[in-house]
């Protein structure tokens, strides 16, 4: 159905302007109720986005700030792959602060969804060192030499606990800052993995130690070469994954 699907948030609901910074999605500001909103339009199946608007409406009652979702006109929160959601006021992290209170809003969220399902379809970094698949990964598509180093960074993390990380916190367009709080958005790329994929901050602004920021640098760099893999950003990610 493509974007006609907005008019099951009411007959004055209208596009405005495409978004930056989609890659898997079509992403535009719309207008819904006469007030700005986000609208994400995807091909992810019914129970990936009913796995996100849960975690996003559970989130948002623990008072953390992040997009949710804006139901349709019968209550829905999404319909034929689209998603309208609340638009975050704020600007990206610039400084050293900024990321710093970046990591303290992830800890945040690890903290709050220990023990929560794993989104369907989906696998963590410590599943990959037995599986090759898992949504858009595919590793038997890699060079058989990159999966080996790509599987001894993540085996790096057997044993640590695993709850929701965001995915990609690291790129500053993810974020939407104030003064007041840190808001967090583009949840496509969330799932139930180790903590640590999430914590590769730019300027160590997680504060690990020189060990467990290499760890936690080194399995997020072979995490972004497997699920982009393979277009030119995967291929220099897999160079920064260090030979076995």
């Amino acid at each position: 159905m493509g974007w006609e699907a907005l008019r099951q948030w009411g007959e004055d609901a209208v596009r405005i302007e495409r978004l930056t910074g989609g890659v898997a999605n079509d992403v535009w500001s719309v207008r819904v109720h006469g007030q700005t909103a986000v609208g994400r339009l995807g091909y992810r199946t019914d129970a990936d986005l009913a796995w996100e608007a849960e975690l996003i409406q559970y989130l948002d009652s623990e008072g953390m700030h992040v997009p949710v979702p804006i139901p349709t006109t019968d209550g829905r929160l999404f319909a034929n792959g689209l998603v309208v959601m609340k638009y975050m006021e704020g600007g990206p992290p610039e400084t050293e602060s900024d990321w710093c209170r970046v990591a303290d809003t992830l800890r945040e969220l690890h903290r709050l969804t220990q023990g929560w399902p794993q989104r369907p379809g989906w696998r963590s970094s410590i599943d990959l060192l037995h599986v090759e698949t898992g949504t858009r990964i595919d590793l038997a598509a890699m060079p058989p030499e990159g999966v080996i180093r790509c599987r001894a960074a993540w085996a790096q993390l057997i044993g640590r606990q695993r709850c929701v990380v965001h995915g990609n916190p690291n790129s500053p367009g993810n974020i939407r800052m104030t003064a007041d709080r840190v808001a967090l958005i583009a949840w496509d790329e969330s799932h139930v993995d180790v903590p640590d994929l999430d914590l590769a901050l730019p300027g160590n602004a997680a504060g690990l130690d020189d060990e467990a920021h290499d760890i936690a640098a080194q399995a997020f760099a072979a995490w972004e070469a497997a699920v982009c893999w393979q277009d030119e950003y995967a291929v220099k990610r897999l160079a920064e994954v260090r030979a076995v």
